[in-house]
């Protein structure tokens, strides 16, 4: 059985092991089981019922990992993405008023046109008019992005005031003492390169937190799957084909097409599966299975679906093929039954391996070029924005708009390729259309 995996992933020619994906697969699915909790939790508040929509959650993240892994053949993880998540929750219906379904509505038709573009080879077409420039910044501010995650995660920092919106956290609380013993057993084991050092930072610190009652240890470790009929095709699409809602479904369209479109391109830079024009090879595979589980996703009552960038994680432990995103859907499925136990990993025992995993993708600093500003400025922007907005779309977008147009006042525009051009304009619709509210 492991020499048919091996040859039909293609182990050696990816200079990969089946224990190095198996472990790989691990990683990442410690780094992003959180999403099985949290995901449910923020759509509550759009009144979308929590047990059902963890179903919707696990078995969306499922479908689309396993489709990552056996057709794309790529170490990348799928799950509905925060930020999506939360728009949809908070400004989409808490704010504006309209129901969940309808929300859903707006993220299928998004999934179908996804699919129809992708198909027709439109999104492979416009990912590769994307300079190396911004591709590589993608990387860089993702990982700042999961920094960020981590150090919160840890309780290294937290909310501050109005002028100074984030500020240091009290580290002298237990759970945030444990964090830095995690980050600092983290970093050794990775110094030392001990094969699956971010899983046994994870784990090691999970198990301390239960012995020092820190984390409450589950009261059972299985359970059968709530009822998910209250969610299952609930969606109002005709609700959404309304010209009012118009600015929703822009919205939508946009938040997904870049940050699928930064997460898998970072994602790949960090793992060295660009060729040598910044191009991913056949991307139109990953691409079609961001869009196919989207569409999913909506059927079965959750979110956005894409590539998350906490499969870093794995990508750093050594996973190279899809059979590390098959192991992942693998454990989402065993987490319908076994959710108790494997959501108890607290979020401080992961928090340290997302900072090491942003660490590593700062090496894409190297290919931004710094002496040209008509390409630093738009990469500052991309990843500056990322972070200090919250919202991996606004950088990526920020930077769509800025690179064309400065290559255009500085004489360049012939750098520019057609593509960009109406990724840039996609990217200014966003700004026009979004529901600032």
């Amino acid at each position: 059985m492991t020499r048919l995996i091996s040859t039909f992933f293609r182990f050696s020619e990816n200079n990969t092991s089946f224990k190095r994906e198996l472990l790989a697969g691990l990683t990442t699915f410690a780094t992003m089981s959180y999403i099985i909790v949290v995901n449910p939790a923020i759509l509550q508040a759009a009144g979308i019922p929590k047990e059902p929509s963890m179903v919707a959650t696990i078995l969306t993240a499922s479908f689309g990992t396993l489709l990552m892994g056996l057709y794309a053949k790529r170490p990348f993880a799928i799950a509905p993405y925060m930020g999506e998540n939360a728009f949809i929750a908070y400004t989409v219906v808490v704010s504006l008023g309209y129901s969940w379904q309808t929300a859903l509505g707006a993220i299928f038709i998004s999934g179908v046109f996804f699919t129809l573009i992708t198909v027709l080879n439109l999104r492979t077409w416009l990912a590769k008019s994307i300079p190396n420039t911004l591709k590589y910044s993608f990387a860089v501010g993702i990982g700042f992005f999961l920094a960020f995650l981590g150090f919160q995660a840890m309780e290294f920092i937290t909310l501050g005031v109005d002028g100074a919106p984030v500020r240091l956290a009290d580290i002298s609380m237990p759970k945030a003492l444990l964090a830095i013993l995690g980050l600092l057993l983290t970093s050794i084991l990775i110094i030392k390169r001990v094969s699956g050092g971010l899983l046994i930072g994870i784990l090691s610190i999970t198990a301390l937190a239960f012995s020092l009652n820190l984390s409450p240890m589950p009261s059972r470790i299985w359970s059968m799957p709530p009822d998910i009929s209250s969610i299952f095709l609930e969606l109002d699409i005709a609700g959404a084909l309304t010209w009012g809602f118009l600015s929703v479904i822009v919205s939508v369209l946009v938040m997904d097409f870049v940050d699928t479109m930064g997460s898998l391109i970072g994602l790949s830079a960090r793992a060295k599966l660009l060729d040598s024009k910044g191009n991913l090879p056949q991307i139109e595979k990953p691409m079609l299975v961001d869009a196919l589980s989207t569409v999913f996703g909506s059927l079965f009552g959750t979110t956005t679906a894409g590539v998350y960038i906490e499969s870093a994680a794995g990508i750093e432990a050594g996973g190279r093929t899809g059979f590390t995103s098959v192991v992942v859907a693998g454990l989402f499925l065993l987490a319908l039954f076994f959710s108790p136990i494997l959501t108890a990993i607290p979020s401080f025992a992961y928090g340290p391996a997302l900072v090491i995993v942003g660490m590593f993708m700062m090496t894409s600093f190297q290919y931004i070029k710094f002496n040209d500003y008509t390409e630093l400025i738009p990469s500052f922007l991309c990843i500056s924005l990322m972070i200090f907005s919250f919202n991996i779309g606004v950088g990526i977008t920020a930077g769509f708009i800025a690179y064309p147009v400065l290559k255009l006042l500085d004489g360049k525009v012939r750098e520019v390729k057609p593509g960009l051009w109406l990724l840039a304009i996609a990217s200014l619709t966003f700004y026009i259309f979004y529901p600032y509210h």
